[in-house]
C-alpha cells in the first residue's frame, strides 16, 4: 500500500494545545469482519492485533485516577475483542458513558447474536457506520450484502429501544464515498431519517458526518489514482479557523491495542505518538512542590523512541501540552469540521 505519511509530516497547520482530558478512545484491536475501503485502521478478518486484559486493566487504572467521563471503544470491530464485555461492564460500574463504534454487521455474526442485548442492558451508546442510505453506495464501500445486514441490525436495535430516546442512543456515521467533503450534516441527517424510516421504518438519534483522512487505505487510493494533491488542496481551501476551538484532540487521548498513547486516532495510525508528559498530577505533589512547579512544562520532541505508554501517564498531567500535528489535521478543520462526534460547526 502507498504510504502518505512522508507527505504529512511537514505542515503549516496552526499550533494547538491540550485542554482537560475527558474522553479515552481505546482501540481494542484491528480484527474486523469487514474490510472497508475508507477504513483508516486497515482493519480486517486476518488481523490478529487485540488488546490484552492486562492493558485493559491499565486503561481502567487510568480512569480511576483521572476525571474521565467517556470511554470510546473502537477497532476493528471492538466487539471481537474477547474482553469487550469485561471492559464495558467495568466502565459502566464506574459511571462512565461508554460508546461502541459498531459496524452493525457484527451483531449478525455467529457468536455475537446476544451482543445487541448486552449493549442495551448496559446502556451503551452505539455509533454505527452506515456510509449512505442507498444500498449500492454502501455495498461499494463496505462489501456485497453489507447494506442489508446493516438494515437488519438496525431493526434489531430499534426493537430493543435504541434510537427512540436519549437513554439508548443510536447515532449513524456517514463517510464520503470518494475524494470530497461531507455535505451539510443537518441536511443530510434529515435525508437519512426520511429514507430509512420510509423504506425500513428505522429510527436513530443523530447522523455524524466524518471527513475521510488522507491516510492508510484512503490515502493509498488517493496516491494510486493521482488525486492526493487535489484532495489536500480541497481540505486546505475549506479550512475554517472557527473549528480549531472544538477539535476532539484537545480533550481526548487515543490508546492503541498495546496501550501506547496518541493525540487522536489518526495520529495513532500514522505512528505519531503523544509528546512525553513532564508534569505530575498536582494532587500527587507535596504542597511546596506545587508552588514551584511550572504551569506548562511541555516536551517539544516526538520521535519513535518517545512513544508513551498509558502506564507512564497514570500520575501525569498533560493539560497545556502541545498536540502533534500534520497535514492531515486539515481534514478535521475543513468545511463544517470533522471529529469522531461528527461535524464541529
Amino acid at each position: 500500500m502507498l504510504d502518505t505519511k512522508p507527505l504529512l509530516i511537514d505542515t503549516d497547520f496552526p499550533e494547538i494545545r491540550r485542554e482537560t482530558t475527558h474522553t479515552l478512545q481505546v482501540n481494542l484491536g484491528y480484527l474486523c469482519n469487514l474490510s472497508c475501503t475508507h477504513c483508516h485502521v486497515n482493519a480486517g478478518p486476518t488481523r490478529t492485533e487485540l488488546m490484552s486484559k492486562e492493558t485493559i486493566d491499565e486503561v481502567l487504572a487510568y480512569i480511576d485516577l483521572h476525571s474521565i467521563r467517556t470511554l470510546d471503544l473502537t477497532g476493528g470491530a471492538p466487539e471481537m475483542n474477547p474482553h469487550f464485555t469485561y471492559v464495558v461492564s467495568e466502565a459502566r460500574k464506574r459511571g462512565l458513558n461508554v460508546i461502541d463504534r459498531c459496524n452493525l454487521t457484527i451483531l449478525q455474526e455467529p457468536g455475537y447474536e446476544s451482543m445487541a442485548e448486552f449493549l442495551a442492558e448496559h446502556q451503551v451508546s452505539i455509533v454505527a457506520s452506515l456510509p449512505c442510505y442507498a444500498e449500492q453506495n454502501v455495498n461499494e464501500q463496505r462489501g456485497k450484502g453489507v447494506y442489508q445486514e446493516s438494515i437488519d441490525a438496525l431493526k434489531k436495535l430499534n426493537k430493543l429501544g435504541y434510537g427512540k430516546s436519549d437513554s439508548l442512543l443510536l447515532d449513524l456515521v456517514y463517510n464520503p464515498n470518494g475524494a470530497f467533503l461531507p455535505p451539510n450534516q443537518q441536511q443530510l441527517e434529515q435525508d437519512y431519517k426520511t429514507r430509512l424510516f420510509d423504506e425500513h421504518t428505522i429510527e436513530f438519534n443523530q447522523l455524524l458526518t466524518i471527513t475521510n483522512m488522507p491516510i492508510s487505505r484512503f490515502g493509498g487510493m488517493l496516491l494510486a489514482k493521482g488525486k492526493y494533491d487535489d484532495y489536500m488542496q480541497l481540505l486546505k481551501d475549506n479550512f475554517s479557523d472557527s473549528n480549531l476551538s472544538s477539535l476532539m484532540c484537545k480533550s481526548l487521548i487515543s490508546i492503541d491495542w498495546q496501550g501506547y498513547v496518541y493525540d487522536c486516532d489518526f495520529n495513532q495510525m500514522l505512528e505519531m505518538p503523544l509528546l512525553q508528559a513532564t508534569k505530575p498530577l498536582a494532587e500527587k505533589l507535596e504542597p511546596s512542590a506545587q508552588k514551584t512547579e511550572p504551569s506548562a512544562k511541555i516536551a517539544t520532541i516526538a520521535s519513535d523512541k518517545t512513544r508513551t505508554h498509558l502506564r507512564e501517564l497514570l500520575n501525569a498531567d498533560i493539560q497545556g501540552q502541545s498536540i502533534v500535528i500534520g497535514e492531515h489535521c486539515y481534514g478535521c478543520t475543513a468545511g463544517q469540521g470533522s471529529s469522531c462526534g461528527g461535524a464541529l460547526a
